[in-house]
């Protein structure tokens, strides 16, 4: 049964934490020497280290480098020979994320101030990124155009994805996603020997600059690993949903939408907040009556029970508000009669799901923002991925004769004061030739 809590009792602040702590305590497997053993064999073998991995993880015979290697000719076939319905879908999807991840482009600047210094921003891409997409059961194409789009967006010249092949059996959607959107590489590699690879090179695979996607824990901590040699996205956790709902929402929705999250993983979180009592009893009943037609109705079945909440509150707007930023989702959906004053409260959550017409599964596909998103409550600091994820910005300034002698004292007295002398005198003996 999933925990009630009521935001009205006295212990509620404990029963909350409780509640978050619990879900973090059981992902919390160490699995950080098993990487550190994995990445220190990639460094040190190269390749021949990642096909040994890969023959005993993933069930691939991979009998040399070439293997591993998906090539253009099989990408392109497998998106020519895919169904005409589900390459609408797709298309659709890169379509709307493209268009969306186009408004983010941000604008260089360069001014002149008023002691005569030159003051500038520029943007660039980073040059290659390393796209790491699940295989096996949790194989998402979606995945593909999330990542790969705003790279595109932000101008990466060099897209290389890592899509684990269990079994030797290729995902056909997802080798069809990564020839739609053109990524350059698609190697049959994952786990923590994926990301190695990505970081360190592996000849023929050479390395990139950033890693991103989701993937298990060792995927995870393999990202944590390989950070400072490589940027990272994001260490992901397991997904959830924050619901708030009023007396007019839908019973069997709501359940649907909690159901959505909890299908992903054993781990996943669903919390539903309602003002009102006979709605949370609600959707608790339909939340069981719909287990019964899932196929993953134990997985699902496992995260309502484990982790799943139903949470009473006596008024949204003023108390949900508080409970949503402590939480900090994924996803937050707003299924109340003014979504939009709602939303305009929170502070804390990923991505934020207006009115009960939006379900969530609408942004995991075909809304346009991205589906990647901060966990576990990192939504209090982070931010989904987007374009500028895939960007870097340099700063320029340039001082000519008379801006040197207007703000370069300044910078001899706060040099000499933090005890630099030689960043003192590098500015002091330009003023000096410049009295002379």
């Amino acid at each position: 049964m999933p925990r009630r809590l009521d935001a009205r009792a006295p212990d509620f602040d404990a029963g909350l934490t409780a509640l978050l702590d619990g879900r973090k305590e059981g992902v919390a497997d160490r699995v950080d020497r098993v990487v550190a053993g994995l990445i220190d064999d990639v460094r040190s073998r190269g390749v021949e280290a990642v096909l040994e991995a890969t023959r005993n993880f993933d069930r691939f015979p991979a009998a040399d480098a070439g293997s591993l290697r998906v090539s253009p000719d099989e990408m392109a076939s497998a998106l020519e020979s895919l169904d005409p319905r589900l390459r609408a879908a797709l298309e659709t999807a890169a379509n709307r994320i493209r268009a969306f991840h186009e408004r983010q482009r941000p604008d260089d600047f360069r001014y002149r101030d008023d002691a005569g210094v030159t003051l500038g921003l520029r943007w660039t891409a980073i040059q290659a990124v390393g796209l790491y997409v699940p295989g096996g059961a949790a194989a998402y194409p979606s995945s593909v155009l999330m990542n790969a789009v705003p790279a595109q967006v932000a101008g990466v010249e060099r897209l290389v994805m890592a899509a684990p092949t269990p079994g030797g059996r290729d995902n056909a959607m997802v080798l069809a996603a990564a020839a739609l959107v053109g990524v350059d590489e698609v190697w049959r590699i994952g786990g923590a020997q994926a990301v190695a690879a990505l970081a360190y090179g592996a000849d023929p695979i050479a390395p990139v600059d950033k890693i991103v996607g989701p993937g298990n824990a060792y995927v995870a901590e393999a990202k944590r690993q390989v950070f400072g040699q490589v940027g990272i996205d994001m260490i992901a956790g397991p997904s959830e949903v924050l619901v708030v709902a009023d007396g007019s929402a839908d019973p069997r929705w709501l359940a649907l939408d909690l159901l959505a999250q909890a299908e992903h993983d054993a781990d996943a979180q669903s919390i539903l907040i309602s003002d009102d009592g006979a709605l949370l009893d609600a959707v608790e009943q339909a939340v069981e009556v719909e287990l019964q037609a899932l196929p993953r109705a134990e997985t699902a079945g496992a995260s309502w029970r484990d982790h799943g909440a139903l949470i009473r509150v006596e008024d949204i707007l003023r108390d949900a508000p508080a409970v949503i930023d402590r939480v900090a989702p994924e996803h937050l959906e707003l299924v109340v009669e003014d979504p939009d004053g709602l939303s305009s409260r929170v502070r804390n959550a990923g991505a934020i799901f207006l009115g009960g017409e939006t379900p969530e599964a609408v942004g995991d596909y075909v809304g346009g923002p991205n589906h990647v998103l901060p966990t576990s409550g990192a939504a209090r600091f982070s931010s989904g991925l987007g374009v500028l994820d895939f960007m870097k910005r340099t700063t320029l300034l340039g001082c000519d004769t008379a801006g040197l002698a207007a703000i370069g004292p300044h910078a001899v007295t706060l040099a000499e004061t933090e005890g630099l002398h030689a960043h003192g005198r590098s500015v002091s003996v330009r003023l000096q030739r410049n009295d002379s």
